[in-house]
């Protein structure tokens, strides 16, 4: 960075980090990306972009920087937000459209309703149907208890680790290694593993409770 460079990659508390340390200058950006923008405009988030911001772009002004926004989900409240610091004429590019059929064809989709004390025995033999002793897993839960709960569960009869926010980056990495190449079959998981996932050949996910 001291020596000059082209492209600064960063989580906003970092990069502000580093505005406060007077160790980096934005008031020549050309060009700002926003990626997963509707967690970066989120609360806690919001905040941080917004002081990163502050200093590049003027109000009105025809040379602020040009400004890309990426999302897989867009509610409305992104755009609104959004607004400040795109041009008056900015364009929207919708990959989806109004096709109904937004997920992928070639995955099976099931509801299941049950009682949540017995969710756990529920889960276990789901994955014995769709999955079986050789195939992988990953369970979503809400919360980094119910995550610990249902990983230690005796319902989940494969080998099973959990993932979520209490548990530091190193041992992320080594479970995440471990469930690539097969050392166990199941994880389960917080949100902090359902974005940037690249695992191949995961043949159930299950969302212990309705996504809100």
């Amino acid at each position: 960075m001291r020596s000059g460079i082209d492209i600064l990659v960063g989580t906003p508390g970092r990069i502000k980090d580093h505005l406060q340390n007077g160790k980096l200058d934005l008031t020549k950006v050309k060009h700002v990306v926003l990626d997963e923008v509707d967690q970066m405009l989120d609360m806690g988030f919001a905040e941080q972009v917004e002081d990163i911001l502050r200093v590049a772009y003027k109000k009105d002004s025809e040379d602020n920087p040009q400004t890309l926004l990426f999302s897989a989900t867009c509610p409305h409240w992104v755009y609104d937000v959004a607004k400040k610091y795109m041009k008056s004429r900015y364009e929207q590019i919708d990959l989806i459209g109004k096709r109904t059929q937004k997920a992928a064809t070639t995955v099976e989709h099931l509801a299941i309703e049950c009682h949540w004390s017995q969710r756990a025995a529920v889960i276990g033999d789901v994955i014995q149907v769709y999955s079986g002793s050789h195939g992988r897993t990953i369970v979503f839960c809400e919360t980094k208890k119910d995550a610990n709960e249902l990983a230690l569960n005796a319902s989940i009869k494969q080998d099973c680790q959990s993932l979520h926010g209490d548990i530091p980056q190193k041992q992320r990495e080594i479970t995440l290694k471990g469930f690539r190449n097969g050392s166990f079959k199941v994880l389960v998981a917080t949100n902090v593993a359902a974005r940037g996932l690249d695992i191949p050949e995961v043949d159930l996910v299950v969302q212990s409770s309705p996504p809100k």
